[in-house]
């Protein structure tokens, strides 16, 4: 490094000035002088390794002698001073970089900010349907590559103001986690410009085919496509599958709002915004004024300022106060944050009038083609992510879809369907997916158990993750650093989180309806003359001049004042003094700091809660529901729960069918009965059990031609069995098991899944003797369930009456099979 003397005197002359001046005040406080007329430097030190901080003795800074015995605050404020000026010129040097490669990303076309190398498989440009979707294969490292046999995974990224990329654009990420466990892995992203004309029917039809496509270059996969959808990706990849159940495997959805309206009072104001804008007009004028086309910098400007204290003062504090090392994160992420996008003007209306004030999407409200959009629908299993700390979507919003659609767990049994979810306490909404420790435990395990996930029986569960103690038995089947267990909820559960009353639903809908008459009033007397005035020229200026844009130009090169920063930035890194730790002023300044911030956080305390009483006064007008027609008698904010007949009729004939196969079935069906009976009433499913018999099925070549996905239709169907009748069922288990050597194979298997855990429990050691009994034909009753049994039938809780109809209905099933199976025996001969 070269020595300060040794550069230009323009660089050197005001500080030596100022030196100067301050010994000729202060002549004891004076740099020591060693009669060569100059600073000591660091040729005047012996070499030291590392980079010295301000005012150490090998740093060839200025030095204050001082004759007292404690610390020199003339030295400090020297230190501090020399490094508040350095660290101001590298912070103007990064937000120079950051403008600079916010219009370099945009030269390129605002290509995915993905970290992994990746090639185009589909141009949604090219469809039938075009939209401005594409669906990107991930490319593995050659050396590690992907194993063909595993399920692959479709990532896509939010289209919420920002570009896709979210879910890969560094390594501990989503599509990292799925590499790593050697999934392959897809990703749906989407250009910078919509297609002129296209629609959110289009861009699911694309989804559709790019899932689908990818479906079928891993037909060898044991299981279907496990799918991620990031935040506003959720709804979409939710509706998809409720429109095409049979299309993909698992879904994961994360930070993803479905419950639009639900919330905790004091804590979730975004959703007021609607009601005290309103409604949704102003959408349609936005969409307007960008001549048919919503900037997605509108979105991004929200989220910003439900955090004031960090758009304003803590991310750009940060940087100042960690310029050394926080600067290549800081770009790397603002590569992605600043990559806005355009929606055609229908589409952002659509999102808003129908999900966003309409809350439609859960209560059947969105009828396409002539089909209602149910999400009870749905057939794969559903892993919903949320976070408390995640102000945006609160777990709430992520959850509150349950308590809309289904009355309590037999009801989702019912639907068949498997509700997984996993609560973080505190990471905030882009930290779900994009914060380094999210990826390498939640996401991770998420990887790990997708299998298991897609194996569990229907209902509701919570998803637990506990550090992994390699003493504790099974602890070798366990891949991660966590052991996974499944804990069964009830809607209560998730009513315990928290949500509205019925009075706040009724304000909601208030809101809903006044949003619709806002809109057809805009639509009727303002759209027109907006429309004829609006060109493209001016929709472009009002694009560039808006202020998330504009900060980005103000400091990049475009900027003439900004010239001298990059060299002057050069010289600072040459010449880096940072200040000691222990600096007075450097602490002055942390304080100083968390009293802005602090003082931000109550300025958006105040304002929240002002919002939240606006709200609450206004819409809870009995004369504006009035005039909106609530406040009739019988009118309801949300469509009750009404019970559907012909869904009853199905559910009676499916569970009807499983029945009369009671006594169908080989080995691999006792097994599954066996280990539901005797782990009845324990609760919690662990993965080292699910683990176990995937080492087993290892074990059996005979075991491995059946997929995940037929093995999990045999599972429920067993499942079913044990819920509606375990007695039968269990009885049964001698005419699945005819000799003597499947039989003793069955119990061993039992016990080696059941082991895997840790020691039986002595409850499952009496249920396996039982079991034994049975199969040696000894007189030993099953101890049946004492819970009343599944019900999936119309009749109240414990009448007899869909019993027996399901009973009849089984015999007389099996008495059909039965003739068919002679009718084929004969003609067989």
């Amino acid at each position: 490094m070269k020595n300060r003397r040794q550069q230009p005197l323009t660089m050197q002359q005001p500080l030596m000035t100022w030196l100067s001046a301050w010994s000729s005040a202060f002549p004891f406080l004076a740099p020591p002088d060693d009669g060569s007329g100059h600073l000591p430097g660091k040729e005047d030190k012996e070499a030291t390794a590392g980079a010295p901080t301000a005012g150490s003795p090998t740093d060839g800074s200025p030095t204050f002698a001082f004759p007292f015995p404690f610390a020199n605050p003339v030295q400090d404020a020297f230190d501090y001073g020399i490094d508040a000026m350095q660290r101001w010129v590298l912070f103007l040097d990064v937000l120079r970089r950051r403008g600079d490669q916010f219009i370099a990303h945009a030269e390129k076309g605002k290509p995915p900010v993905l970290s992994f190398p990746h090639e185009v498989l589909i141009d949604g440009r090219k469809l039938k349907r075009p939209c401005n979707y594409m669906l990107l294969r991930i490319l593995p490292d050659p050396a590690v590559g992907t194993d063909p046999t595993k399920r692959p995974f479709v990532i896509v990224d939010p289209r919420a103001g920002h570009g896709p990329g979210i879910g890969g654009f560094k390594p501990d990420s989503q599509i990292g986690a799925a590499l790593r466990a050697g999934h392959p892995c897809y990703f749906i992203g989407f250009y910078p410009e919509p297609v002129p004309g296209q629609t959110l029917a289009d861009v699911g039809e694309a989804e559709a085919f790019f899932i689908e496509h990818v479906g079928k270059l891993h037909d060898d996969a044991e299981g279907k496509p496990c799918v991620i959808g990031n935040c506003q990706a959720g709804w979409a990849v939710m509706a998809l599958s409720a429109v095409r159940p049979d299309l993909m495997g698992p879904i994961i959805i994360a930070g993803s709002p479905l419950s639009y309206w639900a919330g905790v009072k004091g804590q979730n104001p975004m959703r007021y915004l609607g009601g005290l804008y309103g409604g949704a007009w102003l959408s349609a004028l936005a969409s307007d004024l960008g001549n048919g086309r919503f900037d997605g910098a509108h979105l991004v400007g929200n989220f910003e300022k439900l955090d004031p204290a960090n758009t304003y003062w803590r991310k750009a504090y940060n940087l100042y106060a960690s310029i050394d090392t926080e600067a290549e994160r800081y770009l790397e992420f603002e590569k992605w944050w600043s990559g806005f996008f355009l929606m055609n003007g229908e589409e952002i209306e659509t999102i808003t009038d129908e999900l966003f004030v309409g809350n439609k999407l859960t209560s059947g409200g969105i009828v396409r083609n002539g089909r209602r959009l149910d999400l009870r629908n749905i057939r794969s299993p559903i892993l919903v992510f949320a976070s408390f700390g995640d102000n945006i979507t609160p777990p709430q919003q992520a959850l509150g879809w349950i308590l809309d659609l289904y009355t309590d767990v037999e009801d989702i049994r019912a639907h068949e369907q498997t509700i997984v979810y996993n609560l973080h306490h505190d990471i905030g909404h882009l930290g779900i997916f994009v914060s380094g420790r999210v990826a390498r435990k939640e996401t991770s395990e998420f990887v790990e158990n997708i299998d298991f996930i897609d194996l569990l029986p229907p209902g509701l569960y919570e998803m637990i993750l506990q550090p992994k103690d390699p003493n504790v038995p099974g602890a070798d089947l366990v891949a991660g650093n966590y052991v996974t267990r499944f804990e069964p909820r009830t809607l209560d559960d998730i009513r315990g989180l928290g949500g509205n009353t019925p009075e706040d639903d009724r304000r909601f809908a208030t809101v809903a309806r006044i949003s619709e008459i806002n809109k057809g009033l805009y639509a009727t007397f303002a759209r027109p003359l907006i429309q004829a005035a609006v060109t493209e020229p001016f929709a472009e200026w009002l694009r560039l001049t808006n202020p998330a844009r504009g900060q980005y130009y103000l400091f990049s090169h475009l900027n003439p004042f900004m010239a001298p920063v990059e060299q002057m930035a050069d010289w600072v890194r040459e010449h880096r003094r940072p200040a000691s730790a222990e600096n007075p002023y450097l602490k002055a300044q942390k304080r100083v700091s968390d009293e802005i911030v602090q003082g931000l956080d109550r300025y958006r305390d105040a304002r929240d809660g002002a919002v939240e009483r606006l709200f609450m006064g206004l819409y809870n007008a009995p004369l504006l529901q009035a005039l909106v027609g609530l406040a009739a008698p019988g009118e309801e904010a949300r469509p009750p729960h009404v019970r559907d007949e012909a869904f009853d009729a199905l559910v009676e004939k499916r569970m009807a069918e499983i029945l009369a196969r009671v006594e169908e079935g080989g080995l691999r069906e006792a097994l599954v009965r066996v280990l539901i009976h005797a782990r009845r009433g324990e609760g919690a499913l662990d993965e080292r059990a699910f683990q176990m018999l995937r080492k087993i099925r290892e074990e059996y070549p005979e075991a491995q031609h059946l997929s995940v996905d037929e093995f999990r239709a045999v599972f429920r169907e067993q499942v079913f069995l044990m819920l509606m009748d375990e007695a039968t069922a269990m009885t049964a288990l001698p005419k699945l098991l005819p000799n003597e050597k499947d039989r003793k194979e069955v119990m061993a298997l039992a016990e080696r899944v059941l082991e895997a855990s840790g020691p039986l429990t002595p409850d499952q050691r009496a249920r396996l003797r039982q079991v034994e009994a049975l199969l040696q034909d000894k007189e030993e009753r099953i101890d049946a369930e004492r819970e009343p049994p599944l019900r999936v039938l119309p009749g109240p809780p414990g009448s007899s009456t869909g019993k027996s109809s399901l009973a009849k209905a089984a015999s007389e099933i099996s008495k059909t099979e039965r003739r068919r199976r002679v009718a084929r025996a004969v003609k067989a001969k």
